[in-house]
């Protein structure tokens, strides 16, 4: 699990927003929920060093999704792990739920 360190670049944060919404968008978020979610989250992540840990993504469709970064040699991927609906819960942390690279992004460990 890595931290993204240069996520006030506005390189990686578009790449960032960008993927993070593809993501949420193919878990059948609107599109314009997914653009709004993802710039919530990258705003709360600039703000506060959370260091290297999941996070999660309370969406209005009343699913909640958990995320983290990863590093894969000298690239950051965004990892979907678990999703969370009603009573609902779904968590894959072999395989996944879905990646995406995050190019033009930075990744450390601490």
């Amino acid at each position: 699990m890595a931290k993204v360190t240069n996520l006030v670049d506005e390189s990686c944060r578009v790449t960032f927003i960008h993927r993070l919404s593809t993501i949420l968008a193919h878990q059948g978020e609107p599109s314009a929920t997914s653009d709004a979610l993802a710039h919530k989250a990258v705003l709360t992540l600039t703000t506060y060093d959370l260091g290297p840990r999941p996070f999660a993504i309370a969406a209005p469709s009343g699913t909640d999704y958990r995320f983290f970064v990863d590093r894969k040699g000298t690239d950051c991927v965004l990892i979907l792990y678990g999703r969370r609906k009603g009573f609902v819960s779904y968590t894959n942390n072999l395989t996944y739920i879905a990646t995406e690279p995050l190019p033009g992004c930075a990744c450390a460990d601490s």
